[in-house]
């Protein structure tokens, strides 16, 4: 029996959640990126924390936000480079409540 999901720490949703070439669009393929996905994106890449920061913020193992940091990367690249349209939505996390929290 596998080990159940530990419930990521997010500490600030996306303002926005469809980025795409033609939002109106319906035609335009999906690619889904969960809201932890998100988080690692934005710590590591905005807030510039390392992986180790960032596993300590979000509450999970630094392997662990390596696996989510890469998959959010190559769900990016996707987008880009393939005109796909991206949705933030989803995913195994918990909204923080700010108390403690640096």
């Amino acid at each position: 029996m596998p080990r159940p999901r530990k419930r990521r720490r997010v500490c600030c949703l996306p303002v926005n959640n469809v980025f795409g070439p033609d939002v109106k669009n319906l035609n335009i393929e999906k690619v889904i990126m969960s809201v932890d996905e998100y988080e690692a994106i934005r710590l590591i890449d905005i807030e510039r924390f390392t992986q180790q920061e960032c596993s300590e913020k979000m509450n999970i193992a630094r392997t662990t936000v390596q696996s989510v940091y890469d998959s959010a990367r190559s769900k990016l690249a996707d987008c880009l480079v393939n005109c796909k349209m991206l949705v933030i939505e989803g995913g195994d996390y918990q909204l923080c409540d700010g108390i403690g929290m640096t």
